[in-house]
């Protein structure tokens, strides 16, 4: 598992973190994602000092997370189940109409 150093860019600041190669694109993601959230925050106009405009973005994400871990977010595979099943039943029903 080889290190490198990468280069992102938060609040218009060049940040260099160390990170395993195969998580490169994820972190560069994570940072992308923050850096919009902090954006978003800062249009909204409400938060101005930019540590606590980077503490509402991480405050913000980390309750999105919650979310997700607690299953009172939005699931992915739940939904693609929910599809898989309304797809079979239009199907059932569409056979049925055939018949």
């Amino acid at each position: 598992m080889n290190s490198k150093t990468l280069n992102i860019n938060i609040m218009g600041r060049d940040f260099h973190v160390t990170c395993p190669d195969e998580e490169r694109e994820d972190i560069q993601l994570a940072a992308a994602y923050l850096d919009k959230k902090i954006q978003e925050i800062k249009a909204e106009g409400k938060v101005v000092d930019s540590d606590r405009v980077a503490i509402v973005a991480a405050l913000s994400i980390t309750h999105e997370l919650l979310m997700l871990r607690n299953g009172t977010g939005f699931d992915m595979d739940e939904f693609k189940r929910r599809i898989v099943s309304l797809k079979k039943k239009v199907d059932e029903v569409m056979i049925k109409k055939e018949s």
